[in-house]
């Protein structure tokens, strides 16, 4: 395995305790959770309701039903996005967002169902919330904003938004994907209604997991329809949550690792989060020293997630990522899946090297890639 440098992709290694929860999931208690009552049911059952619990906990949600089970962040901010708008809304996002979001507000405008305004950052890269109060209309009934990009790793100030949202009466979703496992987050400070999360990246947790936190009193419509285990006399999907979101059998195995992945978190977060800050800043401190080198990322480390994004010489992105992978490590060049924040950056044609640190890192690795980075130029 080379050198992994590629965490805000997904996570690795991941943790020994959640190989072992996703293999004794499929052999201890390897059943339905929810659909019958026998103990080997009732063990997935309760691994199911575990994870949920300790996801809460990480959110700081006030009930732990609030937090839905699926299949992975895009899956999530799906639901957050069709199941809160309605024919005639309009939408306040930014142009930091991931495909996750774009796609999904593009695809119901072309649709001619909803309208969507994209705020740019400013210069440094970090929204301004007032320019989000200006871009609201009378008809807006959403805004969706990345917690970090996901190409700068800049940390927005999503709790200032959430304010304006709260005062303003307008629902708001925040897209944790870069946030949630590497840093603390509190959905109650942050004032949002929902904020959607994956499994595999800094939770540390198997692909194909993910979740959606729901504030009380928030209803959704749902995106699918089925089998809940609960209320089976009713053609109805029922309305209590979690059942309400998750139809259908959910991933045991990989529910079972998010929740060994939740407590590794749980246990160290503080140490993770000091960690990742400072091998980041090393990148960064290293990178910027070095003639030939474009830097994308805040060079103040409390701004930034574990993300440095950068381009080397003349190299396109996805060269120098390729020269990089054949000296034994593992990056990621291109457009990271957010064209318009590559846009803002002046990179659409290039994209970006993005390299992303996570908990098993070490200093003698970022010395090895500065100097590789240094061989490229």
């Amino acid at each position: 395995m080379p050198i992994y440098f590629d965490n805000a992709a997904t996570s690795h290694p991941k943790p020994k305790a959640v190989l072992e929860a996703v293999a004794r999931a499929m052999t201890d208690f390897n059943a339905n959770p929810g659909r019958s009552g026998h103990p080997a049911a009732l063990a997935a059952a309760r691994a199911v309701l575990d994870t949920r619990e300790k996801l809460a906990a990480l959110l700081n949600a006030p009930d732990a039903m609030r937090v839905v089970h699926c299949f992975n962040c895009t899956d999530a901010l799906n639901l957050a996005i069709k199941g809160s708008l309605r024919a005639g809304d309009h939408v306040v996002a930014t142009t930091l967002e991931h495909n996750s979001v774009l796609r999904v507000l593009a695809g119901l405008a072309a649709r001619g169902r909803i309208a969507f305004t994209l705020v740019t950052p400013r210069p440094d890269g970090f929204i301004d919330p007032a320019d989000v109060l200006d871009a609201l209309t009378p008809r807006t009934t959403l805004i969706v904003c990345t917690h970090a990009s996901n190409v700068t790793g800049a940390v927005q100030p999503v709790a200032a938004i959430g304010q304006i949202a709260r005062e303003k009466g307008v629902r708001y979703l925040i897209d944790g994907a870069q946030a949630l496992g590497g840093m603390p987050v509190d959905v109650q400070a942050l004032n949002c209604d929902l904020y959607a999360f994956p499994g595999h990246k800094s939770l540390l947790g198997p692909q194909g997991t993910g979740g959606l936190y729901i504030r009380p009193g928030v209803h959704l419509f749902t995106l699918r329809e089925g089998g809940t285990g609960s209320s089976s006399d009713r053609l109805l999907q029922p309305s209590e949550l979690p059942e309400r979101y998750e139809s259908g059998t959910v991933n045991l195995p990989g529910i079972a690792g998010l929740g060994a992945g939740c407590g590794y978190v749980a246990e160290h977060l503080s140490q993770i989060m000091m960690r990742e800050r400072e091998l980041t800043q090393a990148l960064w401190e290293g990178l910027n020293a070095m003639e030939g080198v474009a830097l994308y990322s805040p060079g103040r480390e409390a701004e930034r997630a574990g993300i440095v994004s950068f381009n080397a010489a003349d190299l396109s992105s996805d060269q120098a990522a390729d020269l990089l992978a054949q000296r034994g490590f593992a990056v990621r060049g291109g457009l990271h899946c957010a064209p318009e924040a590559h846009r803002f950056l002046g990179t659409l044609r290039r994209g970006a090297v993005r390299a992303s640190l996570g908990h098993a890192n070490t200093f003698e690795e970022v010395e090895q890639f500065l100097a590789a980075v240094r061989g490229l130029i």
